[in-house]
């Protein structure tokens, strides 16, 4: 695996003093404690109410104000002081700049809202998941072999949460992918994966001469046909069910534009490669392949190479067990082996997407 900047400088040194990383211990050691703090400090308004009151606020004060017992608000704010959510001067607590962050950025409460949602009880059976190769943690939901065909039938505030996620990160960077696919002024458009269609809805209103085919499994196109119900261009989004991981499966023809967005990510190497084929098969020479996804390694900031690197856990415990946020050299590599080449790749979309833009191999 090699390095570009500024990951290369990040990930190649020791990044801790001997103090900061026996701290770091500590932090990882109870991190679950931690967590579970930070989102109750969220969820009962105390960060809110601390942003609110820029004259601080007793213990008494914090536990009147949230309903809570003197004992319940003095736990969760010594552990959030010591944590560095809030300071205390003066016997009176206030916000403090990473407390702020988990209150105000949408980023941050979205991750939170996964992790405890989707991700909190499945994880357990992390050690589980990587010694089999499946998501043992998907068990705590239903007995679904990944979480994609169980995703119609999560309790709804999982639902809301598994949504919510990949929504925020995808729609921050559909402006500006619509540029770059339209570019080409395709007119037949195959969104592979495209869940509840989003992607569809987008291309139909910004191109009036598009026609869009969702290429999901069939009760995906149910949850889709509900969302798209009813809004501008539906007639010309249309549905196509199919199990992608049938490797006897094919492509439909005819498209000008094959689109996979936050899609492949929940596949392995040899099933990205797969479906990369098929996909090749059914394309003519004038085609193009978009692939958007947040390749960790190819991200402007460190923070979010460690959100994408810790969201690879997800996949591994309950999305399906063998896929990840994937190191953008082995995806390049199975778009090469599935007989594509690299024509451009856009960097920089939204939150930190990439887009390779494929065609067939000269």
């Amino acid at each position: 695996m090699k390095l570009e900047s500024p990951q290369k400088e990040i990930y190649g040194k020791e990044r801790f003093t001997a103090l900061e990383a026996q701290r770091l211990a500590q932090e990882i050691a109870f991190g679950p404690v931690v967590f579970q703090v930070s989102r109750l400090m969220v969820k009962f308004g105390i960060f809110q109410m601390l942003s609110d009151n820029r004259q601080g606020l007793s213990i008494d004060e914090v536990a009147e104000k949230a309903g809570l017992s003197h004992y319940a608000a003095q736990v969760l704010l010594e552990s959030s002081l010591t944590i560095g959510t809030v300071i205390l001067k003066e016997e009176k607590f206030f916000i403090a700049k990473a407390g702020r962050f988990l209150l105000n950025d949408k980023m941050a409460r979205v991750n939170m809202e996964f992790n405890h949602d989707v991700n909190y009880l499945g994880l357990f059976n992390l050690e589980e998941s990587l010694l089999n190769g499946k998501p043992e943690g998907l068990k705590v939901f239903g007995s679904w072999p990944t979480i994609y065909e169980g995703l119609s039938s999560l309790p709804p505030q999982v639902q809301k949460s598994w949504f919510g996620f990949d929504h925020f990160y995808s729609d921050n960077s559909f402006e500006e992918a619509l540029q770059i696919v339209f570019a080409n002024e395709p007119k037949t458009l195959l969104d592979v994966g495209g869940n509840t269609g989003r992607w569809a809805v987008q291309c139909v209103s910004f191109s009036d001469d598009v026609n869009v085919t969702i290429m999901d499994l069939p009760q995906q196109l149910g949850l889709m046909r509900e969302a798209v119900k009813g809004l501008k261009g539906e007639e010309r989004i249309h549905g196509h069910g199919a199990n992608l991981l049938d490797k006897d499966v094919p492509f439909p023809t005819g498209f000008d534009a094959i689109w996979m967005s936050q899609f492949l990510d929940c596949f392995s190497e040899e099933e990205v490669t797969s479906i990369l084929t098929r996909a090749a098969r059914s394309m003519d020479k004038g085609a193009r392949l978009y692939i958007m996804e947040t390749f960790w390694d190819r991200q402007r900031f460190e923070t979010a190479s460690y959100c994408l690197a810790q969201t690879s856990v997800y996949f591994t415990a309950l999305a399906n067990g063998n896929s990840k946020m994937y190191y953008s050299q082995d995806m390049i590599r199975c778009v090469s082996d599935a007989g594509l080449e690299v024509e451009v790749i856009h960097d920089g979309l939204g939150l930190g997407h990439s887009i390779l833009q494929c065609r067939l191999k000269r």
